[in-house]
């Protein structure tokens, strides 16, 4: 498919996209540049984005693992804004790295996520896309997780689950989504950087917030 193709797709894609997807795509996008500013407005703007996908994927397009991650983002997100709104200890929820434990669990719940979605679309749906639709539900249902603890890496699983549903969802008719995604990828390399920053800003204050640490104690 040669680049002429490719935009003649996506402006016929755009045409056809109903106001319910406009919606979505709208809430979707505020949502990840509130997650980038580690605004907890995160949560209810993508509950909204969530709850429309749910709906897209089991009723039109036929994406029964996208689907099923759409309605966890939904319960996730509700986690979420509690956990970020309060923290066990009564304070905001810190950002933090993953520790080696983090990693080794994390990963665990992506590759027995993404197996178990695929064995159920081969042999309980009619889905034509199962180990696309399967690997990207994965990363994701693992990139939420993440997310709602406030982990860093929570990016780097965004960006291997937008990667994937770029060229998915442009398989399945949905090219405005498909280009959704591709602003998110470039959202989600965005927040990576970003909360490397904070973190970093967080591990090695200026010397003028050191000194006044000092002086208050």
């Amino acid at each position: 498919m040669n680049l002429e193709t490719l935009t003649l797709e996506l402006l016929n894609g755009i045409k056809a996209t109903t106001w319910q997807e406009f919606i979505a795509v709208f809430f979707g996008i505020i949502s990840v540049l509130y997650s980038r500013k580690e605004n907890i407005l995160v949560y209810p703007t993508g509950i909204i984005s969530t709850i429309l996908y749910t709906w897209f994927c089991f009723g039109w397009w036929s994406l029964y693992a996208e689907g099923s991650l759409n309605f966890y983002y939904t319960i996730m997100s509700i986690y979420g804004w509690w956990a970020w709104a309060k923290h066990k200890d009564g304070n905001i929820l810190p950002m933090s790295y993953n520790t080696k434990k983090d990693w080794i669990i994390c990963s665990v719940f992506f590759v027995v996520s993404w197996a178990v979605l695929y064995v159920v679309l081969v042999k309980y749906t009619k889905s034509t896309v199962p180990f696309g639709d399967s690997f990207a539900s994965a990363t994701a249902y693992t990139g939420m997780w993440q997310m709602a603890r406030k982990k860093v890496e929570n990016w780097l699983w965004w960006v291997l689950t937008d990667l994937v549903s770029i060229p998915l969802y442009f398989y399945k008719g949905a090219v405005f989504t498909s280009f959704q995604y591709l602003v998110f990828t470039v959202l989600a390399v965005m927040g990576w950087i970003e909360w490397k920053k904070k973190m970093a800003a967080m591990e090695h204050p200026p010397a003028s917030i050191k000194h006044n640490l000092v002086t208050r104690d």
